[in-house]
Order: structure tokens, then C-alpha cells, then sequence
């Protein structure tokens, strides 16, 4: 299992006129979410991208338990509990700064060899270094 987590604060933006944040929004926090797990492991999207792989996402799941309130730091943290093949889960656990859970979330993404348009095995790179934490 891999598990990141990292921080980011509600911009007045992102809120509605109870200084809660907008509901769709919380997609963003969980990519940004995935973004920064790929970067700890050494990977970008971009050069992803760069190689002909690209991860559009499949499905979505969310669900608000308390809201994430204007200019509070949220921390998102994100799972990966199974070695990725043609698809990649990430689970999604975001807090506020009382360490209260308000959200959780689930994506499902596919790997897309983008010059065939077609599902792909994930490039071996990000296998080698996903596999440490799946031993």
C-alpha cells in the first residue's frame, strides 16, 4: 500500500456564500491530491504525457461529512491499496485542521497509450517505483 498526504488551503474562490466550499471542487483537491503523490514517487502527469500515456479519470465517488470551510488547510490524503494495472484506484480522506474527517472520495482512472487511443499496462517506470510499497 502507498499512502501520501499534503496540505492545501480553501481560497475565498473556491467558497460559496457561507464561506463553505463549493462541492465541486473537492475533485480538484483530490487531484491535486494525486498530482503530489506521483511527484513524491518521482513521476509527473507531463511526462507521462511526454512517453503517450495519458490517466483520464473513470469514475468519481464522494461523500461530504462536514464542511471544508474558507481559509482552513486541508489535508488530503491519498491511498493506493493495490498495485495498478490498465487501471489505477486512488482513495481520498480529506481533514480539516481539528484532524476531523470531512470527505472522503474514491477516483478510478485508466492508463491510455494515446497514439493507439487505447487502455495500456502502466509504463514500467511507475511499476519499478510503485513496487517497493506493494511487497
Amino acid at each position: 500500500m502507498f499512502e501520501h498526504t499534503t496540505k492545501i488551503r480553501v481560497r475565498y474562490g473556491e467558497t460559496d456564500q457561507m464561506g463553505y466550499m463549493y462541492y465541486g471542487n473537492y475533485a480538484e483537491f483530490y487531484e491535486v491530491g494525486r498530482v503530489e503523490m506521483l511527484r513524491s514517487l518521482g513521476l509527473t502527469y507531463k511526462g507521462m504525457e511526454e512517453s503517450g500515456i495519458m490517466m483520464p479519470v473513470l469514475e468519481l465517488k464522494c461523500k461530504y461529512l462536514k464542511p471544508a470551510l474558507y481559509d482552513e488547510e486541508i489535508s488530503i490524503r491519498v491511498i493506493m491499496d493495490k498495485l495498478p494495472g490498465i487501471r489505477i484506484h486512488f482513495k481520498y480522506e480529506l481533514t480539516n485542521p481539528k484532524g476531523e474527517l470531512i470527505n472522503t472520495g474514491e477516483t478510478l482512472l485508466v492508463f491510455i497509450n494515446m497514439k493507439a487511443n487505447r487502455p495500456c499496462l502502466p509504463p514500467q517506470d511507475f511499476t519499478d517505483r510503485l513496487m517497493p510499497f506493494f511487497k
